[in-house]
């Protein structure tokens, strides 16, 4: 799957790393990440946004879609710029729908201690999309700086 249309990014400007399907190389190419949002000037609030759903994104990919397997890979492409980031995590698995997992929020759910991943990336990336096969996300975060404080500046009249 291209990166979906309305994400605003050009194929051209994707880069891409394809990992180990483990949780230490996953953890690289993530820091890899952050460091280019970092360089970007990203705020916190949104870096930690990002890398939230980036980690939910690559777990899911690692235990569920993969299943653990170390012989497989986990293909990440990612687009950074002023205005908008745009990654895609695919695994090696069969994929799942998405609209038949259960709902995370239902009384029946509250005590389960997994489930929330999908939830927690869709809360705080601003579109995920997930491919047909459900092998693969795409996931958008606009980057919607702050406007500057305004000065305070006070009169020196006496």
């Amino acid at each position: 799957m291209s990166a979906p249309e309305h994400f605003g990014v050009d194929e051209a400007s994707l880069a891409e790393l394809v990992v180990p399907s483990d949780l230490r190389s996953a953890k690289a190419s993530e820091d890899r990440i952050l460091a280019e949002l970092a360089r970007h000037k990203y705020e916190g609030d949104t870096i930690f946004a990002i890398k939230l759903a980036l980690e939910e994104a690559l777990t899911n990919a690692i235990k569920h879609g993969n299943r653990n397997d170390p012989s497989k890979h986990i293909v990440i492409r990612f687009h950074i710029g002023d205005e908008r980031t745009a990654i895609m995590v695919r695994d090696e698995g069969n994929g799942f729908r998405p609209t038949a997992l259960p709902d995370p929020t239902a009384n029946a759910n509250l005590e389960r201690p997994n489930g929330r991943g999908i939830m927690l990336m869709q809360a705080y990336m601003t579109k995920i999309r997930f491919n047909e096969a459900g092998n693969e996300v795409w996931m958008l975060k606009e980057n919607r700086t702050r406007p500057p404080a305004k000065s305070k500046s006070r009169s020196l009249r006496r």
